[in-house]
């Protein structure tokens, strides 16, 4: 039977009163697997309300008791990530090993929210002026919205949740409705974990969904990944209501191999971060710029270890030899990439290895498309210019290192670049020349560690705060300042008037 996946309200599941469904497949057979609960204005109101009646014990809760549940998620969570992995796999389509990776990066900000004590301690200055104390302290906000994208159904969600939560803020996630389980999945973990019911809830949904939490006034703040317009919109809308909003949004990342640079550690690093998870990650490498003389050499490089990968269903079965690189998310999206090749074939780009003539080890119904490499891409292309999220990698020849930094600062994104080199006067211009947010030196996808911040520049993020580390706690909680006077009745004035005049004494 076609499973359901319902939302997750008050501890439980929820089926809703919508009586509208969506389709999920499973990428690798082109099967329908589930149907996922589409949400109406009213199930999510439902939901929202049980956050808001949850959202003020949580706050009042101990941080020594937030901290003990957060722990006790990761140590489920560990316990069990194989568990996650094959819902990932099968709802996505990523192979089995990223469905960990993904697993374990989300987890470190669970790990790193388990210190929350130590993040939300404040100042405290005594007699700031005579007799008066001052300190400052962070609270939560209230109810916290998570809408986060198909390609990262478990990690994403992590990037926020475990830090507002640990913050004391009740969640409201909002997961893909290509790929929901993950999120259900989760929930029940939560609870397992001790979590009180209605802290954290899923409600499941398309733009109806969405536009119930942008315009809830019970709603404090929304974390959104996702395409650029989406991110723009959400930023406007939540933004109209007076919601803080970090909207994190596309990119089309560069990595620049310089003359001196390894180049058969550039071209490894190529391969992974152009065609890791099929493409569909915000951080992949879509454009490697090629500073002459290595053009030649180095796309030779590319194409022998491209040609080498295994595509395929990537759930993980016994004997069976892993694939390198899954199917697409859907056939439309798939589709759609295979258009983009097209595209860069008639703009006159020469495609290299081409992933229209895949031949997958899976049914010839899932969503397959290999790994593209295209060489003698130009800034004017199609395929130059769009975010394609696929696993297409653009080779563009630059003639020095001004003219590759020069591509990279003409460009509307800004999430993050790369540059291979040895030399490292080279790195270190390179880190104060472009205007990206996070950076690479011989590492293709530099996404921080999770006491770090996550965040691009430009039109790759809308809001001024980044995912996790300092700025993710900052993003959670509100900071109040706190001045005190306690008069000591002994050295009151005997028959006179205590006006409390500033003293500078």
């Amino acid at each position: 039977m076609t499973k359901q996946i319902p939302h997750w309200v008050d501890g439980a599941e929820f089926v809703g009163t919508s009586e509208q469904w969506a389709d999920v497949t499973n990428p690798a057979s082109g099967d329908v697997s589930g149907r996922v609960a589409l949400a109406s204005a009213r199930d999510a109101r439902y939901v929202i309300d049980s956050a808001a009646a949850a959202s003020k014990a949580w706050a009042h809760t101990s941080l020594a008791r937030r901290t003990q549940v957060i722990f006790a998620f990761r140590e489920l969570l560990n316990g069990r990530k194989e568990e996650l992995a094959e819902i990932i796999t099968a709802e996505h389509g990523k192979v089995h090993s990223d469905a960990l990776g993904e697993i374990s990066r989300g987890q470190e900000v669970v790990e790193f929210a388990c210190g929350i004590s130590h993040l939300l301690k404040g100042g405290h200055s005594e007699s700031a002026s005579t007799g008066v104390d001052v300190h400052s302290k962070r609270d939560p906000l209230g109810v916290v919205a998570v809408i986060s994208p198909f390609n990262f159904p478990a990690m994403v969600p992590m990037w926020f949740f475990p830090i507002a939560l640990a913050a004391g803020n009740a969640v409201v996630l909002k997961p893909s409705e290509k790929d929901p389980s993950a999120a259900i999945w989760m929930a029940r973990l939560w609870k397992e974990a001790g979590l009180p019911d209605g802290v954290f809830n899923v409600v499941q949904g398309d733009k109806v969904a969405v536009d119930a939490l942008l315009q809830s006034d019970d709603i404090d703040a929304v974390s959104f990944v996702g395409s650029t317009p989406i991110a723009q919109y959400v930023y406007e809308e939540a933004s109209k209501t007076g919601k803080r909003v970090q909207a994190l949004g596309g990119a089309k990342n560069h990595m620049v191999v310089l003359p001196d640079a390894d180049l058969d550690l550039a071209a490894d690093a190529a391969v992974n971060a152009g065609f890791g998870s099929a493409g569909e990650r915000c951080m992949a490498i879509s454009v490697l710029v090629a500073v002459e003389p290595v053009a030649d050499d180095l796309v030779a490089r590319i194409a022998e270890r491209t040609r080498t990968l295994r595509i395929g269903d990537g759930a993980k079965k016994t004997g069976a030899v892993e694939a390198d690189m899954g199917p697409l998310v859907t056939k439309a999206h798939r589709d759609r990439v295979a258009s983009f090749i097209d595209s860069g074939e008639q703009a006159g780009a020469k495609v290299i290895v081409d992933g229209r003539d895949v031949e997958a080890h899976g049914a010839a119904e899932g969503f397959w498309l290999g790994p593209t490499l295209f060489d003698h891409v130009t800034p004017e292309m199609e395929i130059y210019r769009e975010e394609i999220f696929g696993p297409v990698l653009s080779v563009v020849r630059a003639g020095s290192y001004d003219e590759a930094v020069e591509l990279i600062n003409a460009n509307e994104y800004g999430n993050g670049t790369a540059i291979f080199t040895n030399d490292g006067g080279a790195a270190r211009r390179f880190e104060a020349d472009v205007q990206v947010g996070m950076i690479g030196i011989n590492v293709p996808i530099p996404v921080p560690v999770a006491y770090y911040s996550f965040g691009g520049w430009k039109r790759s993020l809308f809001g001024d705060t980044h995912a996790h580390g300092t700025e993710g706690v900052h993003f959670f909680t509100r900071g109040k300042v706190v001045t005190s006077r306690w008069i000591n009745p002994a050295a009151r004035p005997v028959g006179g008037l205590e006006l409390g005049f500033p003293q500078n004494d």
